[in-house]
């Protein structure tokens, strides 16, 4: 039966995180797989969670199904976290989902089952799971250019260019504040011009948005999006609560639909659950009843609010830390967009050599291409590293 079957190729962060795991040195630096560290290095358990973790467990009196949905009090506060008092809240249904990279499948799965000759456009630098999951769905891959490896900040006009030239057979995957794998975001004008493309040539906006919250505030990361989501006939979500609410093992995700009339929308929803029944059936419930708790207690939404500005605080802190280190270092500033990023990452533009000789003279461990996890890092670290990317860089 499997005499045919060779190994699976390794996946590259995770595989990275193992080595550094087995590497003895004191200093190495795991600065490869996405998650969130305070200074002591731990990804932290928030108190909130606890707090809400503490509450079902006395309230809770049944580990019964949820049913395909999932929990819909926990969709429906997901979906106002996302989305605000937005008027296309109206028209949208939800489904809960294992981590966003179900929503993406699911999605992906009813894109394929609505328009099986749909293009997919996604960013020049993305995430190494975007792809397979849409080729896996069975739909086409194309990409946009976004990074430009120069400035290290988004190519908008050549972006801008390419989503000029697409049409209804086109969905456009987004990626909203603090996304993206480079650190670099769109600004407000470009998610201005992007809805205007889209209501001109007719395109679908797929957001994936898993980081709000960790840019400027959890209101103004969502500005981009819901200008879009005001004035498109039709868009789809993926979003996730492993970053800001850091359920990481948890996978709690959402898949958000939105379609020209809320029966419409409805009638998606229903072939996502179809989708679904086929595959993971239910979702779990833990991570979604957590967050549920949370959203839906105004004090405790506001200490988890709170607790979010203290992660989105040291991050920038990091960076501003980070970038005037390897200034003092090189005397140059040639690493200075590394303040100008958002969120947990950046793409340095370092090469496969460098990155070979970080890890092996260094012990710092970076994804190929030199994406950093910038949380990560503590401020213990940065002359190490500031020190280390001068004598490499």
């Amino acid at each position: 039966m499997f005499e045919r079957l060779t190994p699976a190729v390794k996946d590259p962060i995770l595989s990275l995180s193992i080595a550094c795991q087995l590497d003895t040195r004191a200093n190495k630096l795991d600065l490869g797989v996405g998650v969130y560290r305070n200074e002591q290095g731990v990804t932290p358990v928030l108190e909130t969670v606890k707090t809400a973790e503490q509450r079902l467990l006395d309230m809770q009196e049944t580990k019964a199904y949820v049913g395909l949905a999932g929990c819909e009090r926990f969709n429906r506060a997901m979906m106002t976290l996302l989305m605000g008092d937005n008027s296309s809240r109206s028209r949208a249904v939800a489904v809960q989902t294992p981590g966003a990279s179900g929503a993406l499948r699911m999605l992906a799965d009813v894109i394929a089952m609505a328009n099986p000759s749909a293009k997919v456009w996604m960013s020049d630098l993305s995430y190494a799971n975007h792809a397979p999951i849409m080729k896996t769905a069975g739909l086409e891959v194309a990409y946009f250019p976004y990074f430009d490896p120069e400035t290290k900040l988004v190519n908008e006009p050549a972006m801008l260019d390419t989503l000029a030239t697409l049409g209804k057979n086109d969905v456009v995957l987004l990626h909203g504040c603090c996304h993206n794998p480079t650190g670099a975001d769109l600004s407000y004008a470009a998610w201005q011009a992007i809805t205007d493309l889209a209501n001109q040539q007719g395109f679908l906006p797929f957001i994936d948005m898993a980081y709000q919250g960790f840019g400027d505030g959890m209101e103004e990361d969502a500005a981009g999006f819901r200008y879009l989501a005001e004035r498109v006939p039709a868009y789809l979500v993926a979003s996730s609560c492993s970053k800001n609410f850091g359920l990481y093992r948890e996978r709690t995700g959402l898949a958000v639909v939105v379609a020209n009339t809320l029966a419409k929308s409805e009638s998606i929803k229903s072939r996502i659950m179809e989708c679904a029944r086929s595959t993971y059936t239910m979702p779990p419930d833990h991570g979604a009843a957590i967050v549920r708790i949370i959203l839906e207690d105004e004090a405790l939404k506001n200490a988890w609010l709170a607790e979010v500005t203290s992660m989105r605080q040291r991050i920038q802190g990091v960076r501003s830390s980070l970038a005037d280190a390897i200034r003092q270092q090189t005397g140059n500033q040639a690493f200075d967009f590394i303040e100008q990023h958002k969120g947990m990452f950046s793409v340095l533009g370092t090469n496969a050599e460098q990155i070979s000789r970080l890890k092996e003279e260094f012990g710092i461990y970076l994804v190929d291409g030199g994406r950093m996890n910038i949380a990560g890092l503590g401020e213990k670290d940065v002359p190490y590293l500031a020190k280390s990317l001068a004598k490499v860089v």
